[in-house]
């Protein structure tokens, strides 16, 4: 028998509430991997039994998943793998009321795609996403006085602003990339993945000309869109 969507809605409210669980749950969610139990009670400054606790309450409530933990991870010697968690696949929409917007977006998208590549609302809805993007640059831009962005605090910046949008960004572990493992708008990607992924590209192409960097570029890779999950477009530095 399947989970009933309103109760799980409530759960994750209830849950939610919690400071405690909040900050657990934010954790998992940035990081690029699983998370064992001793990862996040040090993130947070809790007993690992308290983290475990908590992150077996979000596990029950559809928030989070148990998986295996990346081997590195594990501590030498005999004994089970340790439990991890990561965000869970299914998305989890609160809102009182219930709300509709995924509706109404669904179909301004078909309308979109239906009209054709060469359209005016597909070309109107471009514009407006690089507009709404770099409207935001330019306002973190003043209320930071920014100055000159070298690369790397231009991608440091970019993912304090793209974490709060919901991206998960995450550092490229050897290059100057910042990896988007996320798609805020992933229900409406999956029916209309190329339209999505150029919306997508122009609001950070739009951010990046808001911030008034040009050591970093927004780069669209064609073959992301095949997993709906995450974003299709990568933050690197520049080719000179």
């Amino acid at each position: 028998m399947g989970t009933d969507p309103g109760r799980q809605q409530l759960a994750a409210i209830a849950l939610l509430a919690d400071e405690l669980r909040r900050r657990l749950y934010r954790f998992v969610v940035a990081q690029p991997g699983p998370v064992t139990r001793d990862q996040a009670a040090a993130a947070v400054g809790i007993s690992r039994k308290l983290a475990a606790f908590h992150l077996d309450k979000l596990t029950a409530a559809g928030l989070l998943e148990a998986t295996t933990p990346d081997p590195a991870s594990r501590r030498p010697g005999p004994g089970r793998a340790p439990k991890a968690y990561q965000p869970a696949a299914a998305e989890v929409a609160i809102s009182i009321p219930q709300r509709r917007y995924d509706a109404l977006g669904d179909v301004l998208v078909q309308a979109i795609v239906a009209d054709g590549p060469a359209s005016s609302a597909r070309l109107g809805a471009h514009q407006l996403a690089r507009d709404r993007g770099q409207t935001l640059g330019e306002r973190v831009r003043t209320e930071r006085r920014l100055g000159r962005l070298g690369p790397e605090r231009a991608l440091t910046v970019l993912s304090e602003l793209l974490g709060a949008c919901g991206y998960a960004p995450t550092r490229a572990p050897t290059q100057l990339q910042l990896l988007l493992r996320n798609c805020p708008f992933q229900q409406l990607a999956r029916r209309a993945p190329e339209l999505v992924c150029g919306l997508n590209h122009q609001f950070l192409a739009g951010l990046l000309a808001g911030l008034r960097t040009r050591r970093v570029d927004a780069v669209l890779q064609p073959d992301a869109a095949a997993d709906p999950t995450r974003c299709c477009v990568l933050l690197q530095e520049a080719t000179p």
